[in-house]
């Protein structure tokens, strides 16, 4: 099953994808924190917005460094344990969202990403159980200003900035993450493509070990690195990540 969270008249609403008739079956609420009840409306997909799947409540975690292939193109080493830093929620934007340069950076990449996104209050999960702490699956693209990353001894404004997540279209609840394409392209031109079964920590390793780092709560999103590839972007540049199985999130890069 995927979920989408769709702009209406009335606002916000999510919404399951019916692939079959190509319509948005409208949720009485949030699918996270109730019951998948349907208001019985259904909307055409074409010409509907789709908005950011999720808009966390607490926290966006990233992983740096978990293909071999991209640690051999930035020049680095195998970190000995998973490298994690923030991206707060202001970070958040959907599908076709602009990605907006911020004034103090010059050099932007984008990595295509899996997201991980969390469906209940955890601590401490063993790797075994990881699967009974997971919502769904979603597509991510985590902006990093190049130049202030290596310039600066912390990640966070690199890394944090607004509309530095883009993430979407979709929330699928039955995905197998294992072994799915990783891609991205800059105006139609492949420059990722990888696999989720290249990283170096797999996705239940990742889960458990960020969990006892710190707690994690319903819509917590875990982005779980990026494979070789990563450039950087210039104004007016399209780049769209397309997560095997997940569908395409595409955004425009626009100076601030």
């Amino acid at each position: 099953m995927q979920i989408a969270r769709i702009s209406l008249e009335a606002g916000p609403r999510y919404a399951i994808v019916d692939h079959e008739t190509d319509e948005y079956v409208v949720l009485a609420g949030d699918p996270i924190f109730q019951a998948l009840d349907t208001t019985g409306q259904r909307v055409p997909m074409a010409g509907t917005r789709v908005l950011s799947p999720i808009i966390p409540r607490s926290k966006v975690i990233g992983v740096g460094k978990n293909y071999m292939d991209h640690i051999e193109e930035m020049g680095g080493e195998v970190p000995t344990a998973p490298v994690l830093f923030f991206k707060p929620n202001t970070s958040v934007i959907g599908p076709n969202d602009p990605i907006v340069a911020p004034s103090w950076a010059k050099e932007l990449s984008y990595e295509a990403e899996l997201a991980v996104i969390i469906g209940r209050p955890c601590k401490d999960v063993p790797i075994e159980r990881v699967d009974e702490v997971i919502y769904g699956y979603t597509a991510a693209n985590d902006i990093t200003a190049r130049d202030i990353q290596r310039d600066e001894p912390q990640w966070a404004r690199a890394k944090g900035f607004d509309t530095s997540c883009p993430l979407g279209p979709v929330i699928d609840l039955d995905f197998d993450p294992s072994d799915v394409a990783v891609r991205s392209t800059v105006n139609g031109e492949l420059r990722q493509d990888g696999r989720t079964s290249q990283m170096i920590r797999p996705v239940k390793e990742l889960v458990s070990y960020v969990s006892h780092a710190f707690s994690l709560l319903p819509g917590d999103v875990i982005l779980t690195g990026t494979p070789a590839g990563v450039g950087i972007m210039s104004e007016g540049d399209t780049v769209t990540v397309e997560i095997e199985g997940l569908g395409e999130l595409t955004n425009q890069l626009h100076s601030s």
